[in-house]
């Protein structure tokens, strides 16, 4: 482990220690376009440069070369990031600074991303798929002023495409992948079609229309699949089948000082679960047979967006959007004949659904200032959630609730010269279900000479329990785990303190930028949410979901970008200490700090000649630790570092018509982790291994660009 912090302490050296370079190149800097435009948390949309937010930007080349076709494709490759299957549901969830997904909130077009557990949080990274994505903007740290309840470790916005080069666009594509070493190109593997129009219909009206498969066979991983007929746990899949059909429609208008869009988009995912336990059965007809109990799950989900901005008198900036979103997953169970191929005895019902309307919107530069720009907003959400919880000896019940928040907030752009500004900022929250919230934040920038860049900011935010942790309820026979409705929202204060060093390099033509960033941050959460027990059920314990543990994390991180010639490099390291003391009512766990330490590095060579990109992104994913419930105590239980390397190669052919790249992801062939777990003896016990991935996967991707005016 020693080793681990030289070689981040190293990192952050070089962070700060640049080589020598002449001063007039700091005005250089100044001249050249260097950095493209973020609109995330901004007033108006500025370079990255003269953001005070610390703004990452995953490009569309980033999406190319790793061959993504959903979001959490990318997302795995990323510092502070990490992304978890779940083979049993077949879903993705993200987690950053040991907070998971309930803490970290998605947009696209600034607009929160509808879920069945929420809105804008608990997002299966599965189901967004890339198809129509121009880039996304991360912005790390707590950012409840601007974009409200549980943006507490951080936000990812998604921005789609608007415009197009070419008066129409047409792109098909077609990309075949193993699932580990499983493929053949209908019953295993990954099939992926994709369909995108682009069309300017005049110099005012523009029109976009994508379609999307992605059809997963599942992955067996020593299981026997859906026809196995032997009763010894073989049956079924490690990864289950999961088939999705994504589209989405765009119509956009622009004028001077307006521009109106709306966006649809739906999403059908179908999800098989084949039960391992194989059944005997006989039937006159069909005499002896053998069957399971399996089940099929639907989700869908509807996306509505009307965006309107422009500018009020000919000066007063406004960006107004409505949304109306819903996502349901239903249940269908059935007795699967194995023997014969048939289905009966089906039951379809409804499980989860989450339906959302909303609206937000931000007006701004009132004033005729360069020193002073005030943004006014407000934020009106009303939600609709539903969900069948079980209890003992009586039906599944049906639990419907109504969730309502009205925002508005107030930040503030003050430049006081070329190099210095502060934004402080101020959100008030009327809540209908719980106690009124607010959030505050004061950041500042600082442009210093010779390309250094500083920045500081703090600020609070909150996080509401969502449906599950208030609603909930689990009883059966040993088992007891409720919701509570008298939950209190969480308390989250920051503090986040960064510098970022850009030089720039000239040789004749050609110039060569290094980029350095080191970024402090601490985070602070009170009355965090834990399932405690609150007393006994004869001798089965009761498990409540209460306000009573704590969490305390700091983080030390550092990128770094080169870019010389036909070369992009990227080496990034983090290291997120994390103490959470968890209290189940009965005893608790001390404030020990746990380390997990990240690395990851990515590079790239661009052969003009032969329009051919090279590209390869590792990571390194340290050892987690957390705490456990033993028999009377917490114990911690320790899940083991991995390696995750990707490649590609992409090439494009007849004047960028048609594009081939094909690519390896999961190089070192990583598929399950073990986690153990230190006993009150001292010693360590091996629990169930963890699945994580399917190993080691190969993909052809095939692109097909026809454009004309």
């Amino acid at each position: 482990m020693k080793i681990k912090y030289i070689y981040f302490s190293l990192i952050c050296m070089n962070g700060l220690v640049m080589q020598a370079q002449v001063d007039s190149l700091s005005q250089k800097i100044e001249e050249t376009n260097l950095e493209e435009l973020v609109i995330t948390s901004q007033i108006e949309p500025q370079s990255l440069k003269k953001s005070i937010n610390n703004v990452r930007l995953i490009t569309k080349e980033d999406i190319q070369n790793l061959g993504a076709v959903n979001l959490g494709d990318v997302l795995n490759q990323y510092i502070n990031i990490t992304v978890t299957p779940d083979s049993s549901t077949g879903s993705s969830k993200v987690s950053m600074f040991g907070l998971d997904s309930r803490y970290f909130k998605i947009l696209i077009d600034n607009v929160p991303l509808v879920s069945e557990n929420g809105f804008g949080n608990s997002t299966d990274l599965s189901q967004i798929n890339l198809n129509d994505v121009e880039r996304i903007e991360i912005i790390e740290g707590a950012m409840g002023v601007t974009h409200g309840a549980n943006a507490v470790s951080g936000i990812l916005n998604i921005i789609t495409k608007k415009s197009a080069d070419h008066k129409w666009e047409i792109q098909l594509t077609s990309q075949e992948e193993t699932i580990g070493k499983e493929f053949s190109f209908f019953d295993k593997g990954r099939h992926i079609q994709a369909l995108k129009v682009n069309h300017n219909i005049n110099e005012n009206w523009f029109a976009s229309l994508t379609f999307n498969r992605n059809d997963s066979r599942g992955f067996l991983g020593g299981q026997e699949g859906k026809y196995h007929e032997f009763n010894d746990t073989k049956r079924g899949y490690t990864f289950l089948p999961k088939e999705q059909l994504q589209g989405s429609a765009l119509v956009n208008y622009s004028r001077e000082n307006l521009r109106v869009f709306y966006r649809f988009e739906f999403l059908d995912e179908d999800l098989d679960y084949y039960n391992p336990t194989v059944q005997s059965g006989y039937n006159e007809n069909l005499g002896a047979y053998k069957y399971g109990l399996d089940k099929r799950y639907f989700v869908n989900r509807l996306y509505h967006h009307l965006n309107a901005t422009g500018k009020l008198f000919n000066q007063v900036n406004f960006n107004v959007s409505l949304s109306y979103q819903q996502q349901k997953r239903e249940q269908e169970s059935f007795n699967y004949n194995i023997t014969h191929d048939l289905e009966t005895s089906n039951v379809k019902k409804k499980q989860k659904s989450t339906d959302v309307l909303y609206s937000t919107g931000t007006f701004s530069n009132f004033f005729d200032s360069k020193t002073f720009n005030l943004q006014l907003g407000y934020e009106l959400l009303g939600t609709s959630g539903f969900s069948i919880v079980d209890e003992l000896s009586v039906d599944p019940k049906d639990i419907e609730k109504k969730l309502n928040n009205y925002d508005v907030f107030a930040v503030t752009d003050i430049n006081l010269n070329e190099k210095f500004s502060f934004r402080p900022g101020f959100r008030y929250s009327f809540q209908s279900k719980f106690k009124n919230q607010y959030s505050y934040t004061l950041g500042g920038r600082y442009l210093m000479d010779k390309g250094f860049e500083a920045r500081a900011a703090l600020g609070q935010s909150y996080r509401t329990p969502d449906f599950d942790e208030l609603y909930s309820r689990l009883i059966f026979d040993g088992h007891y785990f409720i919701g509570n409705e008298d939950l209190l929202p969480e308390k989250s204060n920051s503090i986040e303190v960064s510098l970022k060093k850009t030089t720039l390099f000239l040789n004749g033509n050609k110039t060569s930028v290094l980029s350095n960033h080191f970024m402090i941050s601490r985070n602070d959460i009170k009355d965090r949410i834990t399932s405690a027990i609150v007393g006994f059920d004869g001798s089965t314990p009761m498990y409540k979901n209460i306000n009573i543990s704590k969490y305390e994390s700091y983080n030390f991180s550092s990128t770094n970008q080169f870019a010389v010639d036909n070369w992009k490099f990227n080496l990034g390291a983090s290291l997120t200490m994390v103490s959470q003391v968890v209290d189940n009512a009965g005893f608790s766990s001390d404030d020990k700090f746990f380390n997990n330490f990240n690395l990851n590095s990515s590079v790239s060579y661009s052969v003009a000649k032969w329009n051919t990109t090279f590209s390869a992104y590792y990571k390194f994913i340290g050892k987690a630790q957390q705490w456990v419930i033993g028999d009377n105590e917490y114990v911690i239980s320790e899940t083991d570092s991995y390696n995750n390397l990707d490649a590609s190669v992409r090439k494009s052919f007849w004047n960028n018509k048609f594009e081939a790249t094909i690519g390896s992801r999961n190089i070192f062939n990583v598929t399950t982790l073990n986690r153990s777990r230190m006993n009150e003896g001292g010693g360590h016990d091996v629990e169930p291994s963890l699945n994580l991935f399917s190993g080691r996967s190969y993909f052809v991707k095939l692109m097909y660009n026809f454009n004309f005016n």
